[in-house]
């Protein structure tokens, strides 16, 4: 469980910050006539702020693999 943990923590950390966004979004701004399909709903606009954040968040992660085979050419 620790490797899983420490393999997509930055994902993790991005979706649980994306989550709480994307409600803040839907609380403070959202959408008043209901015709917007993302933040009409506060569960939608926080399940899209959380795929959002953890896709961002896991670009910044390290690949062991790349940085591998880049060390040794």
């Amino acid at each position: 469980m620790k490797k899983f943990g420490k393999k997509y923590l930055f994902t993790i950390i991005g979706m649980a910050i994306g989550a709480v966004t994307g409600y803040f979004y839907w609380k403070f701004i959202g959408c008043n006539t209901g015709s917007c399909a993302i933040t009409s709903n506060p569960i939608n606009s926080t399940l899209y702020g959380s795929i959002i954040g953890g896709l961002l968040l896991s670009t910044f992660k390290k690949d062991k693999k790349q940085y591998d085979v880049s060390r040794n050419n």
